[in-house]
């Protein structure tokens, strides 16, 4: 059985502990986190069989070829920069650090010690995103895209999200938003341009992001105020639209009707996602093709989110 470790005790730990032990021939080995008590529950839960107190018992314990940190974002950067330090495949949830600093600084360690991380941007395995993505490779042209964000402050208070993590929201939720028009835009991004200020009563962020392969994308983000999480792709032939994210449908030229494509049935059993995502970072352990999303992909994401954010760093009230 191939090992997995886990750091970290939290619902996201549970949701990845669920996607990777239904995976044939992996087994969660091992298992650590600043609450140990929480670490017990979920290792008798699954059938966890090292519960640890530090990384390092977790990667002696376990010799796991696979370590998923589930941590905060604000214990993110110095728990991946330790996960480093051992010779195993580390796979981050998102984001891979409270901001893009901290993001640089695990890139640097990774690469120091030439470690592969990966990223859990989970939203590109949706079938709903693959479904688009396959259709889209045989559709010539460029391509535009819409990605719809909404967010709330409130509701990140509510969470209880430390105020840093909050006056950095864009990074830690508005990320897999972002990353649709990476995901969907071929090429490097050449321009991002900041469209519309703010109107009264309402903070709406709006950019242009002009790709080198010609594809332009279209951002908005509403923040303490309704609306979606949605993403369309247009080309000449034919349009895609996920809304909800989880949920595609296409729209051929010439027609009004939307065609619903089939959700997998893994994006129903498991948070969506999660399992095709846990599969391709096992299959980069074992250094076999895949498509996870690497650090340095998400990096580039980051950096995206840090250019259309640029004049105010984040919304308005979001600032501690």
């Amino acid at each position: 059985m191939l090992p997995i470790a886990i750091v970290g005790a939290g619902n996201m730990a549970r949701e990845h502990i669920r996607a990777f032990a239904s995976l044939p021939g992996v087994a969660v080995a091992g298992i650590t986190s600043r609450t140990r008590a929480r670490a017990e529950s979920l290792a008798a839960e699954f059938g966890i069989r090292h519960v640890c107190d530090s990384i390092d018992e977790l990667h002696q314990a376990t010799g796991a070829v696979l370590c998923v940190s589930t941590v905060f974002e604000t214990a993110m950067r110095d728990v991946a920069i330790e996960c480093c330090r051992y010779p195993w495949t580390v796979l981050l949830e998102k984001p891979p650090g409270i901001d893009l600093a901290a993001a640089v600084e695990i890139d640097s360690a990774a690469k120091e010690r030439g470690r592969t991380v990966l990223v859990g941007l989970n939203r590109r395995f949706l079938s709903a995103t693959r479904a688009a993505l396959n259709d889209l490779a045989s559709c010539p042209g460029p391509r535009f895209i819409h990605v719809q964000d909404q967010q709330s402050l409130a509701v990140a208070h509510d969470l209880n999200h430390p105020p840093e993590v909050v006056a950095r929201w864009m990074y830690a939720n508005s990320i897999h938003l972002v990353d649709y028009l990476r995901c969907f835009g071929r090429g490097r991004v050449n321009d991002v341009q900041l469209l519309s200020p703010p109107p009264n009563g309402l903070d709406v962020v709006v950019a242009r992001v002009v790709f080198s392969s010609g594809d332009v994308g279209l951002y908005e983000a509403v923040w303490d105020g309704p609306g979606p999480w949605a993403a369309t792709v247009t080309t000449s032939t034919k349009r895609w639209e996920l809304r909800p994210l989880e949920q595609a449908r296409y729209q051929m030229t010439g027609e009004r009707r939307l065609v619903d494509v089939a959700v997998n049935d893994d994006d129903v059993q498991f948070k969506p996602g999660f399992k095709r995502q846990a599969e391709h970072a096992v299959a980069a352990a074992c250094r076999l093709p895949n498509e996870s999303t690497t650090l340095t992909e998400a990096l580039e994401t980051m950096q995206l989110i840090q250019a259309i954010y640029r004049p105010k760093q984040a919304p308005a009230g979001a600032l501690v």
